[in-house]
């Protein structure tokens, strides 16, 4: 018995000094910690630690992928009126109106294609739904742009 109580007292003397060595680096990773959710990855090093990684920078990608018409909204605004700027909450409000136009043309064509019993939302379904949600002279102008744009992808 006394030999076992001789390696374990010989195993707790390796151990203590390795987390007074590893004191020092950590006092300097709880930073690190702040900025990232690197402790979790630090715990679980390795191959997981890799896929924790990937996985992080999906997750960003994912942030920053949220979908807003923003970049094209900025770009029309160039061509129309170069030296004219748009506020953040404009932007907002011109985003917030083209997704509210896509949902209310989504939606009527959805009901186009179940009245017409198909199963597919074609270039005609889009067609007739902008004729019945926009007004006049507007929609008759969506629709020449959207068949000069159908043309455009078909050609190339």
């Amino acid at each position: 018995m006394a030999p076992k109580a001789e390696k374990k007292p010989a195993a707790k003397k390796p151990a203590e000094e390795e987390p007074a060595t590893e004191k020092a680096p950590a006092a300097q990773k709880p930073k690190a910690a702040k900025r990232l959710p690197a402790g979790k990855t630090a715990s679980k090093e390795g191959a997981g630690g890799e896929a924790k990684t990937r996985g992080r920078e999906k997750g960003r990608k994912a942030k920053k992928g949220v979908e807003t018409y923003k970049i094209y909204i900025f770009k029309v605004l160039k061509q129309v009126h170069p030296d004219v700027g748009i506020s953040s909450k404009a932007m907002s409000i011109m985003n917030s109106f083209i997704n509210d136009i896509f949902e209310k043309l989504a939606a009527e064509a959805a009901k186009l294609a179940r009245y017409n019993k198909k199963p597919t939302i074609t270039s005609r379904e889009i067609q007739t739904s902008v004729r019945l949600v926009l007004p006049g002279e507007l929609a008759k102008h969506a629709v020449s742009e959207g068949t000069k744009a159908v043309t455009k992808f078909t050609s190339s």
